[in-house]
């Protein structure tokens, strides 16, 4: 009896000595590989590949040519409200789903998350997802138009996208607030050989940078050192203009001769292709996409966008059931109105 429970004593003692050493080895060497304790991605880069989590998602959303498209969201943008079932974030997918030829371009988009929320719900998405994280300052909440942290937000937006350049990718940037209908390539210059295509508010055909109003919601940029020196100048005036957010600070730059002086090759985007509610595209036969400028706040853009999708739906569902009467559904055609939006301004 003794020699046994001796026995007993001394096998249980070596289990708690191997128990205790494989606790000490997990907590002092936690790693993917690790069966005991759960993964958590590091911002910081791999020992083995020298690469951060910007380039792991730039390399995970690319097109073989390093292109990407890239959006910004937060918390408001992906939450939904009591009233509706759906959020900003999902209308802007489903537009790549009711688009022609936009459902493959989903592999390339990089959605930039700026909280928390934004980025579980990308995740849960299972689209292509990098945390942008800023120290001290909370991007959750809707920013309406123009407000300091609308500002801030702006800012912090231009500096992550220098980044991309500077890492050699060029990239679509479109607002959330922007439907796509069509495959903006193929409105794109030939093989993009502009170095900046931007979409503007109100298109007046005129090809002189001083002469026109952009809009950042909606962008094709090239990387390379014409675009880097850009954006290392647009950005480094962002103290220079105060209370300005970036595009006004871009317009004002653009207008005293900057893309002149670097030999920068711009296309302003027409908005018959490139529509938005500042100024609507009539010709529903080639529109592209349908931003909601114009406009101050989210459940406003939220609504009348998604009258947009439906009338989009509407047509395409007329074009298929009576191909043979195509010319008079196109000229027939009309959007609805856009009330929320007109509306956003009366309010406080």
């Amino acid at each position: 009896m003794d020699h046994s429970k001796n026995s007993c004593m001394g096998t249980s003692a070596i289990v708690f000595l191997l128990l205790t050493a494989a606790l000490c080895i997990c907590l002092w060497f936690p790693s993917r590989s690790n069966p005991f304790l759960p993964y958590q991605r590091s911002n910081r880069p791999s020992s083995n590949s020298g690469k951060d989590e910007l380039d792991l998602a730039l390399e995970d959303a690319s097109m073989p040519n390093k292109t990407v498209i890239i959006t910004v969201v937060n918390k408001a943008y992906v939450e939904q409200s009591v009233d509706e079932e759906t959020t900003m974030l999902d209308l802007f997918l489903e537009s790549f789903w009711f688009g022609e030829g936009t459902r493959p371009l989903l592999d390339h988009l990089l959605v930039v998350t700026v909280d928390q929320a934004a980025h579980e719900r990308c995740k849960f998405k299972r689209l292509h997802c990098y945390r942008l994280v800023t120290e001290g300052v909370d991007f959750g909440g809707e920013k309406v138009y123009m407000s300091k942290d609308y500002i801030k937000m702006t800012w912090r937006r231009t500096l992550l996208l220098l980044d991309v350049l500077k890492r050699g990718y060029s990239f679509i940037f479109t607002d959330t607030d922007i439907l796509w209908l069509r495959n903006p390539f193929a409105k794109l210059s030939p093989n993009q050989m502009k170095d900046l295509q931007i979409s503007v508010d109100s298109f007046i055909g005129d090809p002189r940078p001083e002469h026109n109003f952009i809009n950042t919601g909606f962008y094709y940029i090239k990387s390379n050192n014409k675009t880097i020196s850009l954006y290392d100048t647009w950005y480094s005036q962002k103290d220079h203009f105060t209370g300005k957010n970036d595009q006004q600070v871009l317009q004002e730059l653009m207008h005293d001769g900057l893309f002149t002086r670097l030999d920068l090759q711009v296309r302003f985007l027409e908005t018959r292709h490139f529509s938005g509610f500042c100024q609507e595209s009539r010709d529903v036969a080639t529109v592209t996409t349908v931003h909601a400028n114009c406009c101050r706040h989210i459940s406003a853009k939220f609504g009348d966008l998604t009258v947009v999708l439906y009338d989009w739906k509407r047509f395409k569902a007329a074009m298929t059931k009576h191909p043979a009467d195509a010319d008079n559904i196109i000229r027939g055609f009309k959007w609805s109105a856009h009330t929320g939006c007109k509306n956003s301004w009366k309010e406080r």
